[in-house]
């Protein structure tokens, strides 16, 4: 199980605005390490999806190219007190995180 997302959620009216952060070192296997020279095997995150309430609303793909502990920021339109958000990833290791809040 990875690190837990740090998940930051308001409700203005009918929109959520959500604010994430995944904490993952985001390996892309062409940095070397500095003591042995040898190269650092790529770990990174391939999939992250977020749900409101249950139904996936967001679907993202990504690579080796996104930095290390990555910041996502979306809106959610028709969100109401109550309601479940959750934003989880996997990586290429087959690593897992998630997090879920309820707005108020």
């Amino acid at each position: 199980m990875g690190k837990p997302i740090k998940i930051r959620a308001k409700l203005k009216g009918d929109i959520a605005e959500v604010k994430a952060l995944l904490p993952h070192d985001m390996e892309s296997g062409m940095r070397r390490d500095p003591d042995s020279g040898e190269l650092v095997a790529a770990h990174y995150i391939t999939d992250v999806t977020i749900e409101h309430n249950g139904e996936q609303v967001l679907v993202a793909y990504w690579g080796t190219a996104v930095s290390k502990n990555p910041y996502i920021a979306f809106s959610i339109k028709g969100a109401a007190v109550g309601d479940v958000i959750k934003v989880s990833w996997t990586d290429n290791k087959s690593d897992t995180s998630e997090t879920e809040t309820t707005l108020k």
